[in-house]
């Protein structure tokens, strides 16, 4: 690539990967990454900084099986990732006739793998009997997939910096106020809330939910509505919470899958677990996903308040955690307390692809970002395709699949929010 310096704004997943494939496959390219928290900061609003997320290839769609198979390649192999990553299984049960789908998309891929799909009195006598109770409502077959698992998320993306800044990318803490362009249309560096501009040929946003309120913000500073995010992407959240095992019921969730439980469209788009981590805990989420418009624009974001007010969770939202405890454990649940609810912040787009693209409205400015609550397994990977994005590779099929400007659909699917996070407060 012609380009020699780079700004990644947003030390996610998205800029994460991207800072790590770009020194690695351009040593010589001035990299630069910068987040409004330190890498080793405890806690961050976004999704991706959590204690456990799934890696899973069970997908659909067979684009994104195909490249989470690739992800999960690095996650087995690659000591950066591998420290991380538990190869649990999950047991996910669909009224979708998902389970067939995936066993198609693995054998059309050439893909071997413990999975398959079980009658529903066979599979709940698996794992030692612990998901008898759960919801079978409407479900005819769940899928076994004993080659996806979990891995342990701020640690590994936290690994992630460390070795981009190992490798030669410069870091910097600081929070991003605008684009900075010298004209209408090149985009040349960006300007941070204490008036510093840094600059570079070519700015790439990967700034999760925080991204529709930049680009709302650069329209207006530029006056110049092409900016403008219009319903491409929303700031959505949803709540996890824990719950801690006392040891005998510790012992015998030792060898527990992820449990996703895919829900009917009117309950929302799906409520799971994964296994225990230290101290005996194992994670619950919510299937209500929800925006938080604020300002002039109503642009949905991460709240302004302390730690982005992502510990004070609403009685609604907690109740809502409980309903993935209850669909997934039923009885077994009954006497569980769920603590530390905590609000995870990400970037949606209507039909859940991802946006790894130019910015139509100006040279020199790119967008890759949206995981849609799907995107964290991509870690290991998902920066090789921004790459290949800003050097003019990416295969065509993708581009336009990640494009901008892409047609959108009439629908937006399951993870599009459908509640406002003021309805769900008493105050905020």
């Amino acid at each position: 690539m012609p380009s020699s310096s780079y700004i990644i704004v947003g030390a996610g997943v998205f800029g994460t990967s991207t800072a790590l494939h770009l020194k690695t496959q351009y040593p010589n390219a001035d990299v630069t990454l910068i987040d409004r928290h330190d890498p080793d900061a405890p806690t961050r609003p976004a999704a991706s900084w959590d204690w456990n997320k799934v890696v899973r290839a069970d997908y659909r769609d067979i684009t994104y099986c195909r490249i989470a198979l690739e992800a999960q390649d690095e996650w087995r192999i690659n000591p950066l990732w591998n420290q991380f990553y538990h190869e649990t299984g999950i047991y996910w049960i669909s009224r979708t006739g998902f389970a067939q789908r995936v066993i198609d998309n693995f054998k059309t891929l050439g893909r071997d793998a413990e999975l398959y799909a079980l009658p529903v009195q066979e599979a709940r006598t698996l794992y030692g009997g612990i998901f008898d109770s759960a919801d079978y409502e409407g479900v005819d077959k769940v899928l076994i997939n004993k080659t996806s698992g979990w891995a342990a998320a701020k640690d590994a993306l936290q690994a992630g910096i460390k070795r981009a800044i190992d490798i030669g990318v410069k870091y910097i803490t600081a929070e991003v106020e605008f684009l900075a362009f010298d004209d209408e249309t090149r985009c040349i560096g960006v300007r941070m809330i204490d008036g510093n501009t840094i600059a570079a040929d070519r700015i790439i946003l990967c700034t999760g939910a925080f991204t529709p309120a930049l680009l709302e913000k650069t329209a207006d500073h530029t006056s110049h509505d092409a900016f403008r995010p219009q319903k491409r992407m929303i700031a959505a959240g949803v709540t996890t919470g824990l719950v801690t095992l006392d040891q005998e019921t510790a012992e015998t969730f030792k060898e527990m899958p992820v449990c996703i439980q895919e829900n009917p469209t009117e309950r929302g788009p799906s409520n799971g677990t994964l296994p225990p981590i230290e101290k005996n805990q194992i994670k619950f989420w919510g299937q209500s996903i929800f925006q938080f418009p604020q300002g002039v624009s109503g642009i949905s974001q991460p709240p302004t308040g302390t730690e982005y007010n992502q510990w004070e969770v609403p009685q609604t939202l907690k109740a809502d955690v409980a309903v993935a405890s209850k669909a997934t454990f039923g009885k077994r649940g009954n006497d569980w307390k769920i603590h530390t609810h905590r609000i995870c912040w990400e970037c949606v787009t209507p039909n859940e692809d991802f946006i790894i693209s130019q910015h139509p409205a100006s040279v020199g400015l790119f967008i890759a970002t949206c995981g849609s609550f799907h995107g964290w397994k991509f870690l290991p990977v998902i920066g090789r395709y921004v790459v290949q994005m800003l050097e003019g590779s990416l295969e065509s099929d993708l581009g336009k699949r990640w494009a901008w400007d892409r047609p959108l659909p009439d629908n937006p699917g399951k993870e599009w929010p459908r509640h406002n996070l003021r309805d769900l407060f008493d105050s905020i």
